[in-house]
């Protein structure tokens, strides 16, 4: 949606002002001929030639002093009637513009007062300036004030569409703005969520592959037997990388590369396969699982993965010891994971959220509606503790619906 902003003032106002005011002149010039009704000499032109000339001056004022320049012409239109000329819509020309420029300008009080201001005076000075019977009626009262009170509702009817178009164009650009700034969220949420999956997916294999070449420079010094073992793991370890990078760098594909086939986001379904690279590294994992299994929803099911993924790559970083334990616990509307080990800690940092590994676990589980929690046990050794809901949170059920 594109916004236009406000129209542009006149590139030469003054000429356009100056051709305005000329005009008018030569109308109330033209108004002065038609002086009265009533019989007898009329009165001399000049004096309300130069009526008009002062208050079609004034109006070079009407924007900033509106107020003033309704007073100035409202006088001069009045000595014009109490002169005894008759006031046609001619002679009311300058003080119609002042009118309409106070309604355009000014909030609705000041315009209503003063139109109707204007309103009385003219027709009693005209009525005091002439007896009535010498004039029709309609001329010397209902005529005069019709046309000073049109201007003044048309220059408040212009300012409230103005107001009404300024609010809309106002909501327009929050509207586009709301939008950008959603836009900007949802694209921080998505590099986000890229970044956590790199990150796992880049430690994870690379703490396997670590241990795994370690284990095999070992065995290659004492079994040499096994050490072709040990790297046919490396070797798979390290192709399993390259497929999931593969697949999460795909996210960052344009639409025209969409139909490269990406494989399906991982679960706890290929937590066997999982156990078994670590079991190659040498860290023996024990499975345990409580309750009645359910299917998870999909966020929350790649939640679960990735945190025991992660809580294992930590144990094979960090912890002295050969085994781990994964605890998986099913309830009516939950599903409880822990992840221990056993070792004496030799981390970095040992206190309980530190470091982006848990930090990373944390903003999954609060995407996926759950929380993590993780410390050092009393009796030794480090454990992971994670809860999720077995539906989808409310705005995952919005996205896929």
């Amino acid at each position: 949606m594109s916004v236009h902003g406000p129209r542009s003032e006149p590139s030469h106002p003054r000429s356009r002002d100056a051709a305005t005011i000329l005009v008018l002149f030569a109308f109330s010039a033209a108004g002065s001929m038609i002086s009265t009704l009533a019989p007898g000499s009329p009165p001399r032109v000049w004096p309300s030639i130069v009526l008009s000339a002062v208050a079609c001056t004034a109006l070079l004022r009407r924007r900033s002093h509106p107020r003033t320049v309704v007073a100035l012409t409202t006088l001069c239109t009045l000595g014009e009637g109490a002169l005894g000329y008759l006031l046609t819509p001619l002679l009311q020309g300058p003080l119609m513009v002042a009118l309409y420029s106070l309604g355009l300008r000014t909030d609705r009080r000041t315009t209503r007062t003063g139109a109707l201001a204007v309103a009385v005076l003219l027709p009693v000075t005209a009525l005091l300036a002439e007896p009535v019977e010498h004039y029709g009626l309609l001329l010397t009262t209902v005529n005069p004030v019709a046309w000073v009170l049109l201007p003044a509702v048309l220059g408040s009817s212009v300012k409230l569409r103005r107001a009404y178009l300024a609010a809309v164009h106002a909501r327009a650009e929050h509207a586009e703005r709301t939008r950008e700034e959603e836009a900007r969220h949802r694209v921080a949420q998505e590099r986000m969520r890229i970044a956590r999956e790199l990150h796992d997916v880049v430690a994870h294999h690379l703490a396997l592959a670590n241990a795994q070449a370690g284990t095999a420079a070992h065995l290659s010094r004492t079994h040499p037997d096994r050490a072709q073992e040990m790297l046919d793991n490396l070797a798979e370890t390290t192709a399993s990388a390259l497929r999931e990078l593969k697949a999460t760098v795909g996210l960052l594909r344009q639409d025209s590369d969409s139909d490269a086939a990406l494989g399906p986001a991982p679960g706890l379904a290929r937590l066997d396969d999982l156990t078994t690279a670590f079991a190659g590294a040498g860290l023996e994992v024990t499975v345990t699982t409580e309750g009645t299994t359910r299917p998870l929803a999909p966020g929350a099911d790649l939640t679960a993965f990735r945190i025991v993924q992660e809580a294992l790559t930590n144990v094979t970083k960090h912890a002295r010891t050969g085994a781990a334990r994964v605890r998986l616990v099913y309830s009516d509307d939950r599903l409880s994971l822990t992840v221990t080990d056993s070792g004496a800690a030799v981390r970095a940092a040992s206190a309980p959220g530190r470091g982006f590994g848990l930090i990373g676990m944390r903003e999954r589980a609060r995407s996926a509606g759950g929380t993590v929690d993780a410390g050092p046990r009393p009796e030794g050794g480090f454990e992971v503790r994670c809860t999720l809901p077995l539906s989808p949170p409310p705005t995952e059920r919005s996205r896929s619906t």
